[in-house]
């Protein structure tokens, strides 16, 4: 469970995806609501909608439901009017943590987060407390056989990308938030796959986790985090084995 390691919470994702099919649906649908209502139904014009439309044919999710998401966004069918809301808080050890949520009631939604944190010897606290420790960016990762390193860093720098970080297991597109939906419409007409794409919260700062009892309550922390309908992701700072993350799940 490697907090600064996206690529190996996307593999433990994409396992448990039929074990929350239902909740999987849900938020996907919630996504693509917003994506319709920030930048229309259309994905061909809308980066961020065609993503997740290809998320959801991944899963399996029904046409219906995807276009019933989509309508909703766009004001074609009445539905719940859903906000985002990004809370902060530590969890045991120190861990930090950034939790997104996409909710359509944030008083209800902010209690439930802080019962998350209550309940594995965590503490939720205000805005600013833990984004410190982040930067908020893009984050697209392509596996390495979707191409070279040399096309990907041309693609995606000239949309206006920061950096492409290349590792063992494939390469991590960063570049800031307001360009995300550009760099991400670019690889794609490139005809580049990708693995996972998301605004999120990547730590500067990890904290090394070695004691069980700590890593089980992190463990244990995000699962129940990620449990709750309302979470869309959950970003944290810790650096564990995953011979002890395993244990802590056991």
């Amino acid at each position: 469970m490697a907090g600064h390691n996206k690529w190996s919470k996307v593999k433990r994702g994409k396992a448990i995806v039929d074990a929350r099919k239902g909740k999987v649906f849900s938020r996907i649908s919630r996504d693509i609501t917003l994506a319709a209502k920030a930048g229309g139904g259309d994905p061909d014009g809308n980066a961020r909608l065609r993503t997740l439309m290809l998320k959801a044919r991944e899963v399996n999710m029904p046409v219906d439901n995807v276009e019933r998401a989509i309508k909703k966004g766009t004001g074609e069918l009445p539905g719940v009017t859903f906000e985002d809301a990004t809370y902060e808080g530590y969890g045991a050890g120190g861990v930090a943590f950034v939790v997104k949520v996409t909710t359509d009631n944030k008083t209800r939604a902010a209690q439930d987060v802080r019962s998350c944190f209550t309940r594995w010897n965590g503490n939720m606290g205000g805005a600013g407390s833990v984004a410190f420790q982040f930067i908020h960016a893009g984050q697209i990762l392509v596996a390495l056989d979707s191409c070279t390193e040399d096309r990907l860093m041309e693609v995606a720098l000239e949309a206006g990308a920061d950096d492409v970080i290349t590792t063992e297991e494939g390469y991590e597109v960063r570049c800031p938030v307001n360009s995300f939906d550009r760099v991400l419409q670019a690889i794609d007409r490139a005809g580049i796959r990708t693995e996972s794409s998301e605004v999120a919260y990547i730590p500067t700062v990890t904290v090394p986790v070695t004691d069980l009892s700590v890593a089980r309550s992190l463990v244990k922390l995000q699962e129940m985090l990620e449990e709750y309908d309302d979470v869309q992701s959950v970003f944290s700072n810790e650096e564990m084995d995953e011979k002890l993350a395993e244990a802590a799940r056991e």
